[in-house]
């Protein structure tokens, strides 16, 4: 990595990168300062880089300036040491890419109306970007995506620049790379799967390792030793689409074990068995058995996505993933279920659902996060006001819901009391969030439908419990 250029005796625009990585005299950018751009730019700033944050949200910029944080697991103190320090600043003027040496791009990848990938935020970042690529840039896209995304969509917007990145394969021992590296990449191209679970009190960013793959050797090797700068470990892989799939592999594993116990569900449900036990009895076996948990359906940005963009990416290579779409769709149907079992709970009572009150606990994708993505919740509310139920919610982490992609609520959570639970006919445990009594949830409701087992261990009033 220390040839010098034949004409000027210089190093090499790669080599130079590495070395001010290693000496942490680079300038790490990250576009998209969310769940998982935020985190990743502070795990960066603390080990010493200059970093810059960019985002088109003009209000998140502002707060992020001010020393704030609107991220509740992530404190306004981490926020304001690092500017204090001047090691971070954010920003929307995308022509400071310029001033970065590393870009990392964390930006999302939702599905369009139709469940197919909508990549409009990596072409819009990626053009946003492109005019300032200069020599010695790495760029790395951490958004979960189908494999070819790195280098059939980015990297030829980022060549628009006029440099050259040319794809060539490698060879790692899932270290290193360990083929010859040939240096004639102008700028670099990397993926590197973001891994963070907001609210996972056991894993900090840093401790997760990182897995990273390059549309060359060059683009590799510099990314691991960016990231080796601030994750513990990282594990190379042979190409920018092995580090694509594996992301994929680990949130459609989840996916499918997850409608396997949904389905599970439900025929216990109809055979009178609770779910819950048999999935604590089953666990105690040491061996060949990972527990997975069922729920009123799939949230996050990541589990209940990233299966359909790899469905629709096989259907170029005219291979159906059946096993995939089918554990999608059953996931997908959980909130219709959660419905239609509350509708016969209270037929039951002789109440009927239309006109009825409901009130939901939880609107987080789960429990102890104010993260809204994709959230079974949101689904719920409007399946029951569908057919006719008035509903109102109520969530520590949301006082409001604001206007998201697919929904428009205009609520706004209401006090947890026994006197407001006493005025509805249902409450549904949608998220189990720690901080909700559910003693107080049970005894003062008349009609409690658990999707998430919290009221396990709720003595009293079980008559009222639908587990749902």
């Amino acid at each position: 990595m220390t040839r010098q250029d034949a004409a000027g005796g210089k190093q090499t625009p790669t080599a130079e990168l590495i070395s001010k990585i290693r000496e942490k005299k680079a300038t790490v950018g990250v576009v998209g300062l969310g769940y998982v751009g935020l985190p990743l730019i502070l795990l960066f700033a603390r080990k010493g880089f200059a970093t810059i944050g960019f985002d088109v949200d003009p209000e998140k910029v502002e707060k992020l300036e001010r020393g704030e944080s609107y991220i509740v697991h992530i404190p306004a103190a981490s926020v304001a040491e690092e500017l204090k320090a001047k090691r971070f600043r954010a920003t929307t003027d995308f022509r400071l890419v310029r001033d970065v040496d590393a870009l990392l791009i964390c930006v999302p990848t939702p599905l369009d109306e139709h469940r197919e990938p909508d990549l409009s935020f990596i072409r819009g970042t990626a053009g946003a970007v492109a005019p300032h690529v200069r020599p010695g840039h790495l760029i790395v896209l951490e958004s979960t995506t189908y494999p070819g995304t790195t280098d059939e969509l980015l990297l030829p917007i980022l060549s628009k620049s006029g440099l050259r990145c040319p794809l060539s394969a490698y060879t790692t021992d899932g270290k290193t790379v360990t083929s010859p590296i040939e240096l004639e990449s102008d700028f670099l191209v990397a993926f590197s799967p973001e891994r963070e679970d907001p609210g996972n009190k056991n894993f900090q960013t840093h401790q997760i390792p990182k897995v990273i793959g390059g549309v060359n050797a060059e683009s590799a090797l510099a990314a691991q030793t960016l990231y080796g700068q601030a994750f513990g470990q990282t594990v190379m892989v042979s190409s920018s689409r092995a580090a694509e799939m594996t992301k994929l592999l680990e949130n459609i594993y989840r996916c499918v074990n997850i409608a396997l116990v949904n389905e599970l569900k439900l025929l216990c449900m109809r055979m009178g068995i609770n779910i819950w036990e048999v999935i604590e009895s089953a666990k105690t076996k040491p061996f060949g058995f990972t527990p997975f948990y069922p729920g009123p359906g799939l949230g996050g940005h990541c589990i209940p996505i990233d299966p359909f963009y790899l469905t629709w990416k096989a259907r170029e290579y005219e291979f159906p993933t059946r096993f995939i779409e089918l554990a999608g769709q059953i996931n997908s149907s959980m909130p219709e279920h959660v419905v239609n079992a509350m509708a016969e709970a209270l037929n039951q009572r002789k109440q009927c659902l239309q006109d009825s009150r409901i009130l939901i606990l939880g609107v987080a994708y789960k429990k102890d996060i104010d993260d809204l993505r994709e959230s079974p919740s949101l689904r719920l509310i409007k399946l029951l006001q569908e057919r006719g139920a008035r509903v109102d919610y109520h969530d520590p982490y949301f006082p409001q819901l604001h206007k998201m992609r697919h929904y428009d609520f205009k609520m706004a959570s209401v006090e947890l009391s026994p006197e407001n639970l006493a005025n509805y006919d249902a409450a549904v445990i949608a998220t189990d969030h720690s901080s909700i009594d559910y003693g107080m949830v049970v005894r003062h409701s008349r009609l409690v439908i658990d999707t998430r087992y919290a009221t396990r261990h709720v003595a009293h009033d079980r008559e009222k419990i639908v587990l749902c």
